[in-house]
């Protein structure tokens, strides 16, 4: 190793491996190091293995998760060789590079290796890929060593492979990677105390508790903070509440991935002689990077992550609780120069409750950039190449459908031209399509503006109820507020300046214009819908909710001015749930019917819709245009043909439901008897179905024919329904029914009375006196079922229930008659019933 560099690395705890390192690499090894931070791993290890000979001269990448950290490490490294960045060490990321012809060590973003391996899977010149934080598992991350593992077993056995981390599970990286040689150091931390809030302030109430905590450390303990919120939201909002804090001598800088570069490095440079800084921060200062002078971490214990809904086809961030693994990470920040506090703000109790780490990216984001770059590299699956976790078989197959409605795969899942030129530019695979398209239509430069607004952060800061993606394209072309800010939103000017270099540089990229000449380029609602076509939405009142073409709806601010809009093109939505389970639109586009057709033609189906309305009873007629759940149009039917009136009447019913029908009594019977003899036969017996599920179902068989002749809703109650369930039945069902469930049965009096089926068993209701000379009571389904007789008074009132009729007569009889006789004593009460003569009247006069 060179002088320049062992003095360079000496004093970080990690040199202690150098050796090591060196030697398990010239034995053609990959590694997997643990180091914890502070030791020096990120900047001292690419330094190593520069002058390795298996190295000859090749260059060595280096994986960062962020573009702050891989700027950060370059220029770091840089400084330790006395070099400025660009010259043995350089770094490429999303929009800004510093690399030149001597440059050894490159630090990408992990979305650069991607590109730069599905360009040249051999990857040419290069001798070691050392993937850094392994442990985030983001996507591109695991993407990368799974790409890089196969190139290195297919093409490239000499190539080098390195993951670190200080937060590990080495063991499963190391079977992952193909039994790696696994080394550890111990690393330089000095003690962090750990204190804890019990308030535990819940999201909403972050930014009042943060920096009430950020005041108490600024009076109580010296050197400069560093404070972990989920979001630049929390960041603003933090940031306002501590104006002023700790006198002119405290800088509170913020430090989100969103800023510009001139932001970020200001955060992390050390304060100037004399002043104090606190540092607000998302997960962006985890890892990767030293913020120079920090002695105190305040933790507000919360971090907001993507997760994927595969029932709805949408990502939205969530704010959740930071893993173990993660608030470590955060508290070792406060332990680099010297003896640190780390306050957490949540009871000590629940740090054991925390999970052990954060769930891998793959598993809860959506997978369709994943899948594009699968299928670029030719594979269907994850499972195909060495992934350590997959996405769901939901999300995954959700992913494959978008991108062939996209256009990036062909009907046999194989990538398209299109597909490549998607994923050649980096962006999801929507916003790609979105570009791509809209430039190919003639609308480049505003697709190129659109896309980079979607793909970055809004330009606006504390916009109040605005959505309108329109007002954001007009900033970004000529930085015009079309409002003049006078709904207080106020323009965050370095994000803007980085939307339009971005969008310069992704219009350079785009394919030039391919329109017909005459036609006009798509409006800014139809870029949008390019991106997200499910996301096209009609109102659903003037409650500022609308339905999805793709099912659900969303639901806008009440006084953001698109919720009049009767359509719109969404892009963005998230931020919890309103009333109905309706996601926030975040940003969005006006877009007009006509619109909606000229993009759409080939989906728009034309139905023909019948129901009846309920206020007034009539039958309503209508054609419509429809886009999923979505009604671009609808035009009164003059005419209906019969079978599709009688179709449109039977829908209708399906919607009333069977009980708006009017059952004559002779109907339920009918209907009751058919259902008994089915539950006593079995279902081989081949009896139809007649509950409302099974009539519902074969509706058009029994009632079909009555159908056509509904106009209005009284029509439905003069249908014959007994005469309609007939139809079920063939003549020999016909004929078994009246023998085996008689509607009525003659009783020994010579009279006959209907039989109740509907309940179990049959009820045959009966005055006792008709029952007088039978042995035994009815029976029915070929004499398997015995009636429950309801023995009748001479008024008609019950005076015994039962299903064995010879018994009662031996038994419960004599005390019904003893107490019968002195109330009816016009009545007949034989001692012996069975053999008496059956009658339904009195006893004749003087008897």
């Amino acid at each position: 190793m060179p002088d320049r560099i062992a003095r360079a690395i000496r004093s970080l705890p990690v040199a202690e491996l150098a050796r090591p390192i060196r030697d398990a690499l010239a034995r053609g090894r990959d590694l997997v190091i643990e180091a914890p931070p502070g030791a020096g791993k990120t900047t001292a290890v690419p330094l190593m293995l520069l002058d390795a000979p298996w190295a000859a001269g090749g260059r060595i990448l280096m994986l960062e998760p962020r573009r702050l950290a891989a700027r950060a490490s370059a220029a770091r490294m840089a400084a330790m060789l006395g070099e400025a960045v660009g010259e043995t060490v350089g770094y490429r990321v999303r929009l800004d590079q510093k690399v030149g012809p001597a440059t050894r060590i490159e630090v990408v973003t992990e979305g650069i290796f991607t590109r730069r391996i599905q360009g040249d899977p051999e990857l040419q010149g290069v001798a070691a890929v050392i993937f850094d934080e392994i442990h985030e598992r983001s996507l591109d991350g695991d993407l990368g060593l799974a790409l890089a593992l196969e190139a290195k077993q297919a093409l490239r056995p000499d190539l080098r492979l390195i993951a670190m981390s200080a937060t590990l599970d080495a063991e499963r990286v190391a079977a992952l990677i193909g039994g790696a040689e696994r080394l550890q150091a111990e690393g330089r931390m000095f003690p962090v105390t750990v204190i804890h809030d019990d308030r535990r302030p819940e999201p909403r109430d972050l930014a009042p508790a943060m920096a009430a905590a950020v005041r108490r450390m600024l009076a109580a303990e010296p050197g400069d903070i560093l404070a972990f919120l989920p979001g630049a939201g929390e960041i603003a909002r933090t940031a306002e509440l501590l104006a002023g804090a700790g006198g002119a001598a405290v800088d509170i800088l913020p430090l989100a991935g969103e800023l510009t570069a001139e932001a970020q490095d200001r955060a992390i440079r050390p304060s100037v002689p004399g002043r104090r800084k606190v540092v607000l921060a998302t997960a962006i200062a985890e890892t990767s990077l030293t913020i120079e002078g920090v002695r105190v971490v305040i933790d507000g214990g919360f971090a907001r992550r993507p997760r994927f809904d595969p029932s709805t086809g949408m990502s939205r961030l969530e704010t959740m609780r930071v893993s173990r693994a993660e608030a470590e990470q955060r508290r070792g920040r406060a332990g680099r120069i010297a003896e640190g506090i780390c306050l957490r703000l949540w009871p000590e109790a629940e740090t054991r409750a925390l999970a052990g780490f954060a769930a891998p990216q793959i598993t809860v984001d959506d997978p369709a950039p994943l899948a594009l770059e699968l299928a670029v590299w030719g594979v269907d699956d994850t499972r195909a190449l060495a992934f350590a976790d997959h996405p769901s078989a939901a999300a995954w197959g959700q992913a494959r459908e978008l991108l062939g409605r996209l256009g990036a795969l062909d009907e046999a899942g194989r990538v398209t031209g299109h597909g490549r030129a998607m994923a050649e530019l980096g962006l999801h695979p929507r916003l790609a399509h979105l570009a791509i398209e809209g430039a190919r239509r003639g609308a480049g430069r505003e697709a190129a503006r659109l896309a980079q607004i979607l793909a970055e952060r809004d330009p606006f800061k504390r916009a109040r109820a605005d959505a309108d993606l329109a007002r954001r394209m007009t900033l970004v072309a000529d930085g015009r507020d079309p409002m003049g800010g006078a709904d207080g939103a106020v323009v965050d000017r370095g994000t803007l300046a980085r939307l339009r270099d971005g969008a310069r540089a992704l219009e350079r990229r785009l394919p030039k214009p391919q329109r017909a000449a005459g036609v006009e380029p798509p409006s800014l609602g139809q870029l949008v819908a390019l991106a997200y076509p499910e996301r096209l939405a009609q109102a659903r009142g003037r409650d500022a909710v609308f339905r999805l073409m793709g099912g659900g709806g969303v639901a806008l601010d009440p006084l953001d001015p698109l919720a009049a809009e009767d359509w719109l093109a969404v892009a963005t939505t998230g931020g919890g749930t309103q009333g109905g389970g309706d996601v926030r639109a975040f940003l969005a586009a006006r877009i007009t019917p006509a619109e909606i057709v000229e993009s759409f033609a080939g989906e728009i189906r034309t139905v023909d819709r019948v129901e009846f309305d309920q206020r007034s009873g009539g039958l309503v007629a209508v054609r419509e245009r429809r886009l999923g759940q979505l009604v671009i149009d609808a035009k009164p039917l003059a005419k209906l043909a019969p079978e599709h009136h009688a179709a449109a009447v039977a829908e209708g019913v399906r919607g009333l439901g069977l009980d708006r029908l009017d059952w004559s009594e002779a109907a339920k019977a009918l209907r009751a008897r058919i259902a008994f003899l089915a539950r006593i036969d079995g279902p081989g017996a081949g009896w139809p179905d007649v509950s409302d599920d099974g009539l519902l179902a074969r509706l058009d068989d029994w009632l079909g024919p009555d159908l056509g002749r509904v106009r209005r809703l009284d029509d439905l109650t003069r249908i014959d329904l007994k005469g309609a369930l007939l139809r079920l039945l063939d003549w020999r069902q016909r004929s078994r029914l009246d023998q085996a469930a008689p509607e009525r049965v003659t009783v020994p009096s010579g009279r006959s009375h209907a039989v109740d089926y509907a309940s179990d068993p049959p009820v045959l209701a009966v005055k006792l006196q008709e029952m007088f000379g039978a042995a035994e009571g009815p029976r029915v389904a070929d004499g398997r079922v015995a009636l429950l007789v309801h023995l009748l008074s001479p008024a008609g009132r019950p005076v015994q229930v039962t299903a064995d009729l010879a018994g009662f007569w031996t038994g419960s009889y004599a005390q019904v008659r003893s107490e019968l006789r002195g109330r009816y004593p016009k009545h007949p009460w034989p001692e012996d019933p069975t053999g008496a003569v059956a009658t339904h009247r009195a006893k004749p006069r003087g008897s």
